[in-house]
């Protein structure tokens, strides 16, 4: 054995010795963190927001959208591709999907010949969801009456869909970052008849967490959030916003009912109405981090509808994920890739950072702030 100090072994102890010696900081040594709901893993590694950017910069988002565009398919009077004629709606409108990923009549695709060649039978429906008849006015413009018309309409076709599939998944892409070919306020509903991977994690984590402690995980971890208020974004009467603990997007948040709920249909009008405003709230938190039209994809998870004859789904709550990818500024995004792909999940920054960033931000939308210096500067 080597006594000059160059033993690899001696090395590692040396090394593991001086780590657990040091001081633990987040913000400054990586670590993991458990996603309970979920059952996976986090890398954090906040001290990489230290390190020069010299990787890919997305082009400046659009300035303008025109308000109303005849060509585009999403807008009232519009023509879509498959010759229909949109109404002159003016609140929401749901339509279906000129281009389904899912339909309802699909063929089974037969008995498997091996183990390791299975398939399936997958059906179901697709929908697309119009906001607002203006294709330049998102969600955190839109007023809180126009986003509860956006609420009653998600809890409707949740529960119209519901009655026939036992998984209706909601979901936003924002921006062009985001894959959306759009700009038109708009949103996707797919319901199908096989619960999708990430929706049977949730089934199992948040089952097995009801059965060891009698009460619903995210109802729990929604109360202790609210204690320790560091990951805290946004409280009202009815809801939470927070940076989840094990958040891998880097202003990833998610959005909790504080009282247990299962599922969109069973929101009474009061916390509807709050959900409105807490919504129009975070989503200008997020337009103003970095003064551009935020891109995101959320979605909301709720209960399965009746997949199980009796079941009541009480190991359930109701929450929506929102996951944006900006990391740096309005053109610097993060990348799930090699790493990511490959062994974990990984994030830049703590939660707690990115949560005391979107606190500190303003709950006037940058545009309208803008706005107003303008008018009172002419005046």
């Amino acid at each position: 054995m080597s006594q000059n100090g160059d033993d690899p072994e001696q090395r590692q102890q040396a090394s593991e010795a001086d780590a657990m010696a040091a001081t633990f900081r987040a913000s400054e040594h990586q670590h993991i963190r458990y996603n309970p709901l979920q059952d996976e893993w986090v890398l954090v590694s906040a001290h990489r927001m230290k390190r020069p950017w010299q990787g890919q910069v997305e082009p400046q988002l659009l300035k303008t959208v025109p308000r109303h565009d005849p060509l585009n398919p999403l807008c009232p009077g519009a023509t879509r591709a498959n010759g229909e004629v949109n109404p002159h709606y003016d609140g929401t409108f749901l339509f279906d999907n000129d281009f389904p990923a899912l339909q309802p009549d699909a063929p089974d695709p037969g008995p498997s010949d091996h183990p390791l060649f299975r398939a399936e039978a997958a059906r179901g429906v697709c929908k697309v969801m119009c906001f607002h008849p203006w294709s330049d006015v998102t969600l955190p413009l839109m007023s809180v009456p126009e986003i509860r018309a956006v609420i009653d309409a998600w809890a409707s076709v949740t529960e119209d869909l519901g009655a026939q599939y036992p998984w209706v998944q909601i979901f936003e892409n924002k921006g062009a970052m985001m894959g959306c070919s759009n700009p038109h306020p708009h949103c996707q509903v797919w319901a199908s008849s096989f619960l999708p991977d990430i929706a049977q994690r949730e089934e199992r984590s948040q089952q097995s967490y009801h059965s060891q402690h009698g009460e619903p995980l995210l109802l729990e971890y929604g109360r202790q959030e609210l204690l320790k208020k560091e990951r805290l974004v946004l409280s009202s009467e009815h809801w939470l916003v927070l940076v989840p603990f094990w958040a891998v997007w880097p202003f990833q948040t998610l959005l909790l009912p504080r009282r247990h709920v299962r599922r969109l249909p069973e929101l009474t009008p009061a916390e509807r109405d709050d959900l409105a405003s807490i919504m129009k709230k975070l989503l200008t938190k997020y337009d103003n981090l970095f003064e551009t039209s935020f891109p995101y994809s959320m979605g909301w998870h709720g209960a399965p509808m009746g997949l199980k004859t009796g079941a009541t789904y009480d190991h359930w709550q109701l929450h929506a994920h929102y996951y944006p990818p900006l990391l740096r500024s309005a053109t610097v995004r993060k990348f799930m890739v090699g790493y990511e792909m490959l062994a974990q999940a990984q994030r830049d920054l703590t939660p707690e950072q990115a949560a005391e960033r979107l606190r500190a931000l303003p709950e006037v939308h940058y545009c309208l702030a803008k706005k107003d210096k303008e008018t009172a500067a002419v005046a």
